[in-house]
């Protein structure tokens, strides 16, 4: 890949990337140096025959499994919500106008179980489609669209005071993934 296309592609994706990550660790930091492996892993292993289209959703990828990994050491914490995410929440129309609001709704999608967590990122903070993310997560599009389902259903429920659903207790993690 030659420099020019490498900047194009930071340029357009980096932001991205570190919001993605940033949400899903809760740290700078660590999300800052995810999205620097999940670069260098472009410059050294991007499949040469990706689609231009494909680029975010492989990037993503790339950074959800790095983020995976910083998950499963031992050092890694939850995050504690707080100002500084707020910050990374899009602006527009759909979103919770309210700082508390956000504050809870943030909270509530931090509680979820880390495959619900996903979705609802991928979906609704990185405008990710459906086949997209099964793509991503090595899954069908009706397991997301379940998965997103199952989702909004315990965030509505977390956000009314409710700490189960219809489904089970929040502790319940959907299915591994079967391929």
């Amino acid at each position: 890949m030659d420099e020019a296309r490498f900047e194009e592609i930071y340029r357009l994706y980096a932001t991205d990337v570190l919001r993605f990550s940033y949400f899903y660790l809760g740290s700078r930091e660590q999300a800052e140096d995810v999205t620097q492996d999940t670069f260098v892993k472009l410059l050294t292993s991007c499949p040469p025959d990706l689609a231009p289209q494909a680029l975010k959703t492989w990037l993503l990828k790339v950074a959800r499994n790095r983020c995976r990994d910083t998950w499963r050491t031992s050092w890694a914490r939850r995050v504690i919500v707080g100002s500084p995410m707020l910050e990374l929440i899009p602006e527009n129309g759909s979103v919770l106008e309210d700082r508390q609001d956000k504050q809870a709704l943030l909270q509530a999608i931090n509680e979820l179980a880390p495959a619900f967590r996903e979705v609802i990122l991928l979906y609704y903070y990185q405008q990710c489609s459906i086949p997209d993310i099964a793509q991503m997560l090595h899954v069908s599009t009706g397991t997301i669209s379940s998965r997103l389902s199952r989702a909004r259903q315990k965030l509505e429920n977390k956000l009314k005071g409710s700490d189960a659903c219809e489904y089970g207790t929040e502790a319940e993690d959907p299915a591994p993934n079967r391929g």
